[in-house]
Formats: C-alpha cells, structure tokens, sequence
C-alpha cells in the first residue's frame, strides 16, 4: 500500500453513500489504462460497519487492493457549525481534513475523491497533476464563481481576517476532486490551519458552507492548476432538490452530482435527471439491494 509507482485514491466510506462509492469505484477501474496499479485508502467513521463495508467491497472487486482507516469523528464533531444543508454537516465530510493523518506516513501522494462521480478517463492522468515547488495540492479552480459570497459580511469587513487574502489570485475550488502531496501537508501542518479557521467559525460566524471555506481560507489561490474537464461538478443541482443541470462547455474527464440531488435517489424515484444516465451504467448496488444483508 506504499508503492510510490501505484495510484493511490483516498475515499470516505458510509452506508448512506455506499451506492456511490461503489459506481466511483468501478468506473476507476474500467477506464484505467493498468487497474492493477490503483490502491484504495477508505476512510469511514469509527462506528461504521466495518466488516459490512469491506464484504462489499471485496464482494464485487475480488482483486482490489484496498485499506480501510476508522476516522474517530469525534475530534471534529465539536467545531462543525451547521450550514445551509444539513448534508454539509456530516462529521466525515471533515474527513479530508485529517487524511495525511489518517493515511500511512510512506504515502507521497493521493488523489481525493468525493462517493457521488464517476470517471471516464484514466485517473493516472489526474494523479500526475503537477504540483509546482510549492503547492500542496491541485484542484480545478472557477474564478468567474463569486468568490465573496462563500464568506459573511461579518469576515469581510473585518480587515484582520479578510487581508488573508491579500497578494492571493483566491479562486473557489470544489474540495471533491483533489491531488494532495501529503508530504507537504505534514511538513506545512495544514491540518491545524483548518481546524484554527473552524474554531474562529464557533465564535463569531465567518461563512456558511460546511467544509469548504476552511480549505478555501487556507490553499484558495495557492493551488496548482487541474483542468475543469476533472471535475464537471454541480450535476445534483447544487443546493436545489430536482433541478437539473447540464455539462459545462468543453470535455469530460469526471462527472460529478455534487448538491443535493443524487442520481441514484433520482433512478430510484423514477425522475431522474439526463445526465444521470451517464451514472446509471456504473450502479452495481441496484435496489432491491439490503445494506444490512
């Protein structure tokens, strides 16, 4: 699980999102130019079922190479500050935040992957991102987003705070798509710069949006590039149950339902969005299906 010549993928693992997990999983492997080399690192909560988690898993891809690392959600349980989507607050989608942590020390490098995308690329291209001399991490970036919108009038007219910006090109970044150098992390610390940004959010509120500010706070505008084909995100209609949204303009490497709406729940629903039928190719988890069988 060390190699550094593999691809290594960083996931969260829950039962909720099983269903989606399972479709990223596969479509990893299918448009991989040599899944054998791909290692899994799954991260769940301490209180998950393990064992039920690992059984599908290795039910459905018998040759996987895959590790699972319990995540104690309870050192982060007290500093997450509701949101404008109780999805958002979710303890492991705080998760990220610790991965160089949680994964094993001889890890260099890991691609982070949200459970509700699929690929239709090799993601060896996307691990190989460049990283620059200096940046810790590499994500696409949408600088045409209004960027001040994802913090309150409260950051923004405090000059202390909202100097952090200051000299910094700061772009919205979505945190479902990442290549992390883990190593930087460590050396640089970066785990207690986010959670120092979470802890001024239980005092006075700064933004409004879950877990993304604090990484926006820390690496917006320090990152290195990706190309937008890596992650068409917005698919599950941003923060609107049924809305449904089209492809940016240009090509597709990831597919990605971030929002409210899923497109399994969708399928299930009998309204699913167009897009969806993209998804539905990679649902190796079709209900009927018990998730405590």
């Amino acid at each position: 699980m060390c190699s550094h010549q593999a691809v290594h993928v960083a996931m969260t693992l829950d039962a909720v999102y099983l269903r989606g997990s399972m479709a990223a999983i596969l479509s990893v492997l299918q448009h991989s130019s040599c899944p054998q080399n791909i290692r899994f690192h799954f991260i769940p909560s301490s209180t998950a079922n393990h064992h039920h988690l690992r059984l599908t898993i290795s039910r459905s891809f018998p040759s996987l190479k895959f590790q699972v690392y319990p995540y104690d959600s309870s050192k982060v349980s007290g500093l997450i500050s509701t949101s404008i989507r109780s999805a958002l607050d979710c303890p492991l989608n705080y998760a990220r935040n610790y991965l160089a942590n949680l994964l094993p020390p001889c890890l260099s490098r890991v691609v982070y992957l949200d459970s509700d995308l699929v690929l239709v690329d090799d993601i060896a291209k996307l691990a190989a991102t460049p990283l620059g001399d200096r940046s810790v991490l590499a994500a696409p970036e949408y600088c045409n987003a209004n960027f001040t919108s994802y913090f309150t009038p409260t950051f923004w007219s405090n000059p202390t705070l909202s100097l952090t910006f200051a000299g910094r090109k700061a772009c919205y970044f979505n945190t479902g798509v990442m290549v992390i150098d883990l190593q930087r992390w460590r050396q640089g610390d970066y785990t207690t710069k986010i959670i120092e940004w979470m802890e001024l959010q239980k005092r006075m509120r700064i933004y409004e949006l879950g877990s993304l500010p604090p990484f926006l706070l820390v690496f917006a505008g320090n990152i290195a590039p990706v190309d937008h084909r890596w992650n068409q995100h917005g698919l599950g209609g941003d923060n609107y149950r049924g809305l449904c949204r089209n492809l940016h303009p240009g090509p597709v490497s990831l597919l990605h339902w971030s929002g409210k709406g899923k497109p399994w729940v969708r399928l299930d629903a009998n309204r699913p969005c167009p897009l969806d039928a993209l998804w539905a190719p990679y649902d190796l988890l079709q209900t009927p299906f018990a998730l405590e069988s």
